[in-house]
């Protein structure tokens, strides 16, 4: 069983930074990071394999950073240079398929947090 639990959202004014924490029972091997604003289409932002390697949207690339930490069975989403067109639901998702650099398509999902930029 995974059950992810994303926290740490909430509103900040454009160039500032937030760090959302997404809690892991049963840690996948590959895990991403998604949003999806009122209106729009959910969008993929990144993901982060056993390994730790990540890849990333190339509308944060540079700005937003994934990580973990397996002692604390937590996944993070470190966003810097916030952006208003960043204001979205974020989600944590996990999967245990193969290829996790180019999966888009994970079997499990958080309940997301609101991300507010000004």
């Amino acid at each position: 069983h995974v059950q992810l639990v994303e926290s740490g959202g909430g509103s900040v004014q454009a160039g500032g930074s937030l760090r959302l924490s997404c809690a892991v029972s049963g840690f996948a091997v590959c895990m991403g990071w998604f949003r999806q604003a009122p209106g729009k289409e959910r969008e993929w932002v990144g993901n982060i394999n056993g390994i730790g390697s990540t890849n990333y949207a190339d509308s944060v690339k540079g700005r937003f950073t994934i990580s973990k930490d397996n002692a604390k069975n937590t996944l993070y989403l470190q966003m810097d240079s916030l952006k208003p067109e960043d204001t979205a639901m974020y989600s944590c998702a996990a999967d245990l398929s193969p290829g996790c650099m180019g999966r888009r398509d994970f079997r499990y999902w958080g309940q997301g947090t609101q991300v507010t930029v000004s």
